[in-house]
């Protein structure tokens, strides 16, 4: 068998994406940067945005789905009077109108755009039609009629308005909320249309922005050499917002091997949950991985 190119790096790297990057951009050049065999995203940002974008290497992949899981939080700048096909400022203008919402009349539309909404993706999204990207679509003259989907959003501030025209919002949202889609509805619900001019992820699950590094720091040195693992947090550092549970050695073992272990003896130990049962289990200060509570007992789900 043909050896894998790269070092075997395991951890997270949270990156300050910058704009006019794709999110597969930066994943390329950080393995290159790093030399390194596995790396993967926790949540696409369109080449728009800027802000926090976790890097997956190695043993960390397996943890990507428990961070785009979690709370994001995003600030975006909502331009009123023009609206864009793309629903933000990449794309090509669709429509004007002269009505500029008071800052009154902005909020008051908030609370229907929160909480468990319907929300129609953009017609620029990677979602799939019928095997076609829509995006594709898009760019090809066919944007397809895309379906309302199940949405959350927890809060959604005006939290500042420069001028008539431009106005800033700060979002704290669940997993695939689209913020184009949230800038286009509040316009639309507000009596006007609007894009939106600059987008920035502040928050993905534990991640916040003190933990973010530029991409211009992981340059190549004077030697060429690859990044320093050093960088790389730890891979548990992904689920340090799962409840904890602390288990036993002789119960680490036996969920290390694969085998659920009855409720009845964990008792007064269990933290409360998200709805799915979802924990950190804990032996000693080593993360052993996710365990699910389901129908009496903590199974395991992910071992790390």
């Amino acid at each position: 068998m043909r050896r894998r190119r790269g070092r075997p790096l395991n951890g997270w790297l949270i990156v300050d994406k910058p704009s006019g990057m794709t999110s597969t951009q930066v994943v390329g050049y950080a393995r290159r940067v790093f030399d390194a065999q596995k790396v993967g995203h926790g949540g696409t940002l369109d080449p728009l945005a800027t802000g926090l974008l976790p890097l997956a290497f190695g043993t960390a992949t397996k943890t990507v789905p428990y961070v785009m899981d979690g709370t994001k939080v995003y600030r975006f700048t909502l331009r009123l009077g023009e609206a864009r096909d793309s629903d933000d400022a990449d794309g090509t203008p669709i429509g004007t109108s002269d009505v500029r919402p008071t800052d009154e009349q902005l909020r008051a539309v908030l609370p229907a755009l929160t909480g468990n909404i319907m929300q129609v993706p953009p017609v620029f999204s990677a979602l799939k039609v019928g095997g076609e990207r829509a995006y594709d679509m898009a760019r090809a003259g066919r944007p397809p009629e895309l379906p309302p989907r199940p949405a959350r959003v927890d809060r959604f501030e005006l939290i500042d308005r420069p001028d008539a025209d431009t106005a800033v919002f700060e979002v704290e949202s669940g997993k695939g909320v689209y913020m184009r889609s949230l800038a286009r509805d509040v316009a639309l619900a507000a009596g006007t249309v609007g894009h939106i001019t600059v987008l920035r992820r502040l928050r993905v699950g534990p991640f916040v922005e003190a933990d973010a590094i530029m991409l211009d720091k992981l340059a190549p040195n004077d030697e060429n050499a690859p990044a320093s693992a050093d960088l790389l947090c730890p891979v548990e550092t992904a689920l340090a917002d799962i409840p904890a549970l602390a288990l036993t050695t002789d119960e680490a073992v036996l969920l290390r091997h694969g085998q659920k272990l009855g409720l009845f003896g964990l008792e007064g130990r269990i933290p409360p949950t998200d709805e799915q049962g979802t924990l950190r289990v804990m032996e000693g200060e080593r993360v052993l991985g996710i365990g699910r509570l389901e129908d009496g007992w903590l199974k395991p789900v992910r071992i790390l």
